[in-house]
């Protein structure tokens, strides 16, 4: 039989080429066991003469591609490389086949069918390494995200106990300076620092908030929204008019909402003040419009302005912590708002195109007058 003829050959001639498949292949200087890659050579020669005489199958094929691409990734080898020496080895046979003396039709038919062994055995192998490759970055990632967020949990908690501690200067700060202010009401730039104080009054109390720390157990009361932005447009008024930006307020008066006033105070003064950043680039027409008002029983609050749009692939992570494209931005103004409002079971969404950015705030009914697991 011409198969069994073929066959034969293939067995006298193994010791010559894999001989010859030793001194031509590729091998990393790094290479752990680069002076046995030739048994490889000859472990894929074999599993040809197998699967010609049919004891080997494709599954054997895939165990051994696994098997060898799994070797080569525990030896952070080139992929590259080990393509190359597979290619070379189909290479070395095909030749020693076009040398035989066989017929064209058995030739033909040897050809195919040791082509097919190679091309399952390439697919399973590439695809394997991919995979534990795939797995290991996965695993780095895993331990660095780890890493960092230990360092960051550890950063957090001193940074934490340290503006914990300014506040209460700070307080008393602000305390004596209201106290100067009713005394001298005409003293000259007492009006400056009691603003700068507030200001930053309120920064620390949005750290604090993001460290939780800042997250009290204090009775909850109905808030009036257009009490409440009136008086936030009325801290804001610096900024307001540096910005030059002009206000409108859409305000149902029935608009109310159940919770800690302070907490929902720094939300909507942070929307707002990020609202008048986006405004800074605007030359002129700038506009932030701010609405409020009961839909389908949940107290609804949008705040809109028409300044820069937030870029389509930064939209997903403006509420992560510590993402910011400010220059000296801290990244935690959106992510607090974000923790408030899901505390009383709300929901924050943006959206954003060339002509407007929003940012919807929606109370569900039951959470507009029972907060959610209070800190």
């Amino acid at each position: 039989m011409p198969e069994d003829l073929l066959i034969a050959y293939l067995e006298e001639m193994e010791e010559k080429i894999v001989e010859e498949y030793r001194q031509r292949v590729i091998a990393s200087e790094q290479a752990p066991f680069k002076d046995k890659i030739h048994l490889n050579g000859q472990a894929m020669y074999k599993m040809v003469i197998g699967y010609f005489r049919g004891t080997t199958t494709l599954e054997d094929i895939k165990e051994l591609a696994f098997q060898m691409a799994g070797e080569r990734n525990l030896a952070k080898v080139n992929i590259g490389d080990f393509v190359y020496n597979v290619c070379l080895g189909r290479k070395l046979i095909f030749e020693l086949l076009l040398k035989s003396q066989f017929p064209p039709d058995v030739l033909l038919q040897a050809i195919d069918k040791a082509g097919d062994c190679f091309d399952v055995f390439l697919i399973h192998a590439v695809s394997h390494y991919t995979d534990l490759k795939n797995n290991d970055l996965k695993e780095k990632q895993m331990f660095i995200e780890r890493s960092h967020k230990d360092k960051l949990t550890i950063l957090g908690q001193m940074a934490s106990s340290f503006v914990h501690e300014f506040r209460n200067p700070l307080t008393s700060i602000m305390g004596f300076s209201r106290l100067l202010k009713e005394d001298y009401p005409d003293l000259p730039y007492l009006d400056i620092i009691l603003n700068e104080l507030n200001q930053l009054n309120f920064r620390v109390s949005q750290f604090l908030l993001a460290s939780r720390k800042g997250t009290v157990d204090q009775a909850s009361e109905t808030i009036h929204i257009e009490e409440l932005i009136e008086e936030i447009l009325g801290f804001l008024y610096p900024a307001i008019v540096n910005v030059n930006a002009e206000i409108s307020c859409e305000i149902d008066p029935e608009c109310v909402v159940t919770g800690n006033r302070e907490e929902l105070r720094q939300v909507i003064i942070n929307i707002i003040a990020n609202a008048l950043d986006a405004l800074q680039k605007v030359p002129v027409n700038k506009q932030i419009v701010i609405q409020a008002m009961q839909a389908d029983g949940d107290s609804v609050i949008r705040i809109a302005n028409n300044g820069d749009p937030i870029p389509p692939d930064l939209l997903p992570v403006i509420f992560e912590p510590f993402f910011t494209t400010k220059k000296g931005g801290t990244g935690i103004g959106l992510y607090v708002c974000k923790e408030i409002i899901e505390r009383y079971n709300g929901t924050i969404t943006c959206q954003s195109t060339e002509e407007q950015t929003s940012f919807t705030i929606r109370f569900h009914s039951q959470a507009a007058h029972t907060q959610k697991n209070r800190q």
